[in-house]
């Protein structure tokens, strides 16, 4: 694989509110030809159904929104782009690249682990957690308070 091979980019098109299950298919057809001819590959493949748009796109307040994660070249995006710019099907497409944001979180979230057990050893304490000590590591996402439960303001 080439440099820019490897990349991965989310593909989100709109359609009007008539479209068909067939007319999804075939547009799908079309993506993945051009996607399989340029050497790339859809990872997944999602039919969000019929939503209402955010704002009127050519007298339609609804649309059927399709999604593709597709893993391939700029070129393949270019090409995609252009196709779908002439599809007088696809009211709104956008073409966002997700692996950059993917390295961001990874970056981030090794800096946080580092300044952690950088703060840890000059407080005294082992660099990593030790079972049993502060909060169990499933509630550090949960947003339930429940010490409040049942206390009448």
């Amino acid at each position: 694989m080439t440099e820019g091979a490897g990349r991965q980019y989310e593909l989100i098109y709109i359609l009007p509110p008539d479209t068909t299950e067939a007319q999804v298919t075939e547009l799908h057809a079309q993506v993945e030809a051009v996607v399989s001819r340029m050497s790339g590959r859809i990872e997944k493949t999602e039919s969000w159904g019929r939503r209402k748009l955010a704002y009127e796109i050519g007298h339609q307040k609804e649309g059927v929104y399709v999604l593709e994660v597709i893993n391939g070249s700029g070129e393949l995006m270019k090409e995609l782009d252009r196709r779908l710019k002439v599809i007088d099907q696809v009211l709104r497409h956008l073409i966002v690249r997700v692996d950059e944001e993917k390295k961001v979180v990874d970056r981030t979230r090794s800096k946080r682990v580092a300044n952690s057990e950088r703060r840890r050893v000059k407080r005294g304490l082992p660099p990593v957690r030790q079972p049993g000590e502060g909060r169990p590591a499933g509630d550090a996402e949960e947003t339930d308070d429940d010490r409040f439960d049942g206390v009448e303001v």
